[in-house]
């Protein structure tokens, strides 16, 4: 930093600096806090700096950076705002921005504030007041975050780019005006041919392509077909006609489900959101992922959509497994911080071996997971951490035996369970049978008995449900006992087994600056 006395002085003149983030009826515009600061400077030379459209939460503005030019080269003497977090709202900023104006004999003023930073006592107050003003922003911020899941929740449509297949019309939802997808015939034809197509495992997605190629089948938004379009429609649970099936998908996924089992009647499609606590993770990974039904109808049946869902699913694990195994513990290591996973290298140490961020490195965008993580060292960690868990497993297994034992008491053939879920889905099928029957007897009915049917379709829906959250329990309990069932003795596995077993229990092992968080499968 240059010292005043390397600066060649000319006439210094007042600096006004304005900003303002976003236009609203209630903030005040740049052209009023001008017009504040000329009153403050008194007549004497200004030159004006703005920013329209830039937060305080840093200094990367263009206005700002102007101005510090300036500064540097000599040209200001005194820099007036409206007000303190017009020109910061974060401290460490503000204090470099102080220590600088410091170095250049640059006083500061606040016109609204009256802030004399030329004594002890106005410096302090002076923090304090930047102190308050990052406050206020990061409340500001966690109440866009915690309004935008509220919303998510509810199923509003929150921006970003239709999905092919679908256009937007406006809506009124629980009395807000927002959008909802309304499927467009033609783009719908051409999905279900590709959901169709890729259920059948015969058919890669470069097949998909060339097929649709060959027959002149054309993208109607004008973009070509490939294979990371195809892959990202395939994903995409915004076209699935969502149903108990596709709930138990996303439930052993890890993903956060709004909604009950018993809302997920067949009808409506879904939507997929980051989730508050996903952090930095992949698309790909589903842990941690809010799923939401969405307003609009989904078009591609729940047993075609899972098909190729779980094949997508299979397709990136399998892509994994082809890797080098040089520990038992590669695809399941991801750096916490980018969301990428870990890779092994080989040093001539007497470690051998250790873990480091695929993104990271000179061409990588990630700067590590903090530290150098040797395998052998994490995988001795992971080693106590599984043997801990299987510990409590098996603490919890005679209970777990005795739930299974009761539901085996209540089989009348050898298959009992199996005629069970039949019988509640089956069942299931007949009160919306009844109910659509009983829809169709309205017409032209007494108002006594439109008051009967309203009644007995209510009770029915009411059973729906129950049936529906009974099945989804059936179905989680058969799921946790049957992953009991295949975890075996750890120190006699073999190097697959020990794969196998982990994948059983553990979704994702996040490393970051010292510390492993191991998310359980169970």
């Amino acid at each position: 930093m240059r010292k005043m006395s390397e600066v060649q002085l000319y006439k210094r003149d007042n600096a006004l600096y304005a900003r303002q983030s976003v236009e609203k009826k209630d903030s005040i515009s740049i052209e009023s806090q001008l017009e504040f600061c000329r009153y403050e400077a008194r007549g004497d030379v200004c030159t004006e700096y703005t920013d329209r459209g830039f937060s305080g939460k840093d200094t990367n503005r263009p206005g700002f950076e102007r101005m510090m030019h300036d500064i540097r080269a000599g040209k200001i003497k005194r820099v007036i705002v409206y007000k303190l977090d017009r020109i910061s709202r974060s401290i460490l900023d503000f204090a470099a921005m102080m220590e600088e104006f410091q170095a250049y004999q640059v006083e500061f003023i606040s016109t609204t504030e009256k802030f004399d930073t030329s004594t002890p006592i106005g410096r302090a107050m002076l923090n304090i007041c930047i102190v308050f003003a990052q406050l206020e922003r990061e409340t500001i911020q966690k109440r866009v975050t915690d309004a935008y899941y509220a919303r998510c929740r509810r199923g509003f449509y929150m921006g970003g780019r239709v999905p092919y297949g679908y256009r937007l019309i406006d809506i009124v939802k629980d009395t807000v005006h927002t959008s909802m997808y309304e499927e467009i015939p033609e783009e719908s034809t051409q999905l279900k041919l590709i959901y169709s197509m890729y259920a059948d495992k015969n058919n890669s997605l470069g097949d998909i392509v060339r097929y649709l190629n060959k027959h002149q089948i054309k993208n109607l938004r004008g973009s070509n077909w490939n294979t990371a379009r195809l892959s990202e429609m395939l994903r995409n649970p915004a076209y699935v006609e969502a149903d108990i099936d596709v709930y138990r998908f996303f439930q052993s996924q890890g993903a956060n489900i709004y909604n009950s089992a018993s809302d997920f009647m067949g009808y409506n499609a879904c939507f997929l959101y980051k989730g508050a606590g996903s952090g930095t993770r992949k698309q790909s990974d589903l842990a941690g992922r809010e799923i939401v039904l969405a307003p609009h109808r989904g078009f591609i049946p729940s047993k075609v959509w899972l098909a190729c869902r779980t094949r997508c699913l299979n397709n990136r694990q399998s892509t994994k497994t082809c890797k080098p195994k040089n520990s038992w513990l590669v695809g399941k290591v991801k750096c916490g911080r980018c969301g990428y996973a870990l890779t092994i290298r080989k040093a001539k140490t007497k470690w051998g071996r250790y873990f480091v961020c695929s993104q990271s490195g000179k061409h990588g965008s990630c700067k590590g997971a903090g530290g150098t993580i040797y395998a052998d060292a994490l995988e001795e960690y992971m080693l106590g951490a599984i043997k801990e868990k299987l510990a409590e497993l098996l603490a919890d297994r005679e209970r777990l035996l005795k739930k299974a034992k009761g539901i085996e008491r209540e089989r009348n053939s050898i298959d009992k369970e199996e005629q069970k879920k039949m019988a509640k889905k089956c069942r299931v099928t007949q009160i919306e049978e009844e109910i659509e029957k009983i829809l169709e007897k309205v017409s032209g009915s007494s108002e006594v008995l439109i008051k009967y049917m309203d009644e007995k379709v209510a009770r029915l829906d009411a059973e729906r449900r129950a049936l529906q959250d009974e099945i989804a329990e059936i179905y989680a309990l058969e799921e946790k006992r049957q992953k009991m069932m295949d975890i075996k003795a750890w120190d006699i596995l073999a190097f697959e087994d020990r794969q196998t077993v982990v994948d059983v229990l553990i979704k994702v092992i996040r490393i970051a600056d010292g510390s492993a968080e191991i998310v359980w499968r169970i």
